[in-house]
């Protein structure tokens, strides 16, 4: 049996920069490239199961919009026995928090 983790927005701050977990950046890359978490990787969903080839070993954070995208895909990865989590409300409740990063890579 897999276990899919949630995290809350703020909770997102935690892994940013962290060695051991991978965020990953849902969206299209138009929208990642107008605004996205600091050290998040874009990985369209779109092309998400052509994509999956992770590190075992890092903990893996997705994000989408809103986090419905996310969610399907962070319970498919963990059932294939990722450590996956999916942030709640997605990219829009870790905006409202404003903690946009915008433009960096």
């Amino acid at each position: 049996m897999f276990q899919l983790e949630t995290i809350s927005a703020k909770m997102l701050d935690y892994f940013v920069g962290r060695s051991d977990a991978l965020i990953i950046d849902l969206r299209e890359r138009k929208s990642y490239e107008a605004g996205h978490v600091r050290t998040a990787v874009n990985v369209p969903y779109a092309e998400f199961e052509d994509r999956i080839d992770f590190p075992r070993s890092k903990t893996l954070i997705l994000y989408c919009d809103r986090g419905g995208a996310s969610m399907v895909a962070a319970r498919q990865l963990a059932r294939m026995g990722y450590k996956a989590r999916t942030v709640i409300g997605g990219f829009e409740a870790y905006r409202g928090r404003n903690l946009v990063i915008s433009g960096e890579p």
